[in-house]
């Protein structure tokens, strides 16, 4: 039977995919209202919010299941790969899935995508073992 944490893995390809299903589908319906690409100062701060959001889900994830290094990794490769897969088609079919927004905003998107994949990995990557301290006591002989 496998324990509590090794049960990590389908969960973060879940979260994963709901994350791409939860954005594209804000993007299809509203992306026109916020996703304004000749506006230096929407864009930064659309680029800005991608690092506390994505880097606290991707966090409260691996916390969740007491990853380690290498299993957070391992955690934020299944976070984006749902992601990273469906988005090829988001951008393929771009004017078609985003009636809302004008083509040449892809390019912007598939930026603005593949920067919010590398937050994900980088959270993953550089994540920190929490030290678990415990102190010992020397029997004391009277």
């Amino acid at each position: 039977m496998k324990t509590h944490k090794e049960n990590y893995l389908l969960p973060s390809f879940i979260v994963g995919f709901l994350v791409w299903l939860l954005a594209t589908a804000l993007f299809r319906i509203a992306g026109h209202h916020f996703f304004i690409v000749d506006d230096v100062y929407v864009m930064v701060v659309l680029y800005s919010i991608l690092i506390p959001s994505l880097g606290f889900i991707s966090t409260s994830v691996f916390n969740r299941f007491k990853l380690d290094n290498l299993k957070s990794i391992k955690s934020a490769t299944l976070m984006v790969l749902p992601g990273m897969i469906l988005d090829t088609i988001c951008i393929q079919f771009f004017e078609k899935l985003f009636p809302n927004m004008p083509e040449i905003y892809s390019k912007t998107f598939g930026s603005w995508l593949m920067f919010a994949y590398a937050v994900v990995l980088i959270c993953g990557l550089f994540r920190k073992n929490k030290q678990i301290k415990i102190e010992y006591s020397q029997p004391s002989f009277k």
